[in-house]
């Protein structure tokens, strides 16, 4: 694995994954988010984002974190080896970005943009809990189109995504 999305609906883990998989294999970490917004939550342009994202994936090896499949989503999936793909359930995602408005309110998150503080923010809370009937049929799709010599690993627990990065061995080591 030297280039690797992680995938899937937000309060899934799938950043906490994604930094320890990078770390495990020293390669960059990407935070799409991070790339994504622009201090006060304020929307990039939506032509820059892209061309920077596809940027990104011109570099040898990197764990990316995020979705956005419509910002040089195409590029990323045919760059990548590995996608791994949280498809946790909806209480468990809505619960993790619940915790996580609490535990990190008024902070910025290490893979966030500076100037973008954790709040509390129902319209985000919806898209979590309407996640599963909107966004993931479209990442089904996205994922659908991997090649065969791609890997697809689908972690329906967090524990699935625990088992599978301890099984990755560390880089220098075989």
């Amino acid at each position: 694995m030297r280039r690797v999305l992680v995938m899937g609906c937000s309060g899934s883990g799938k950043s906490t994954f994604a930094t320890a998989l990078a770390a495990r294999l020293a390669v960059p970490y990407v935070s799409l988010d991070g790339m994504f917004w622009k201090p006060g939550w304020v929307e990039p342009d939506k032509a820059e984002f892209a061309a920077e994202v596809a940027a990104v994936t011109e570099h040898d090896s990197w764990v990316i974190d995020g979705n956005y499949t419509s910002h040089a989503g195409a590029i990323r999936r045919d760059r990548a080896d590995t996608v791994c793909l949280f498809d946790l359930p909806r209480l468990t995602c809505l619960a993790g970005v619940i915790r996580r408005s609490i535990a990190s309110y008024g902070r910025v998150r290490p893979e966030m943009a500076p100037g973008c503080p954790e709040k509390v923010d129902f319209g985000f809370y919806r898209y979590v809990w309407t996640y599963r009937d909107v966004q993931h049929p479209k990442l089904l799709a996205y994922v659908g189109g991997l090649r065969d010599d791609q890997r697809l690993a689908t972690f329906t627990t967090r524990a699935d995504a625990d088992a599978f990065l301890a099984a990755v061995p560390p880089a220098g080591r075989a």
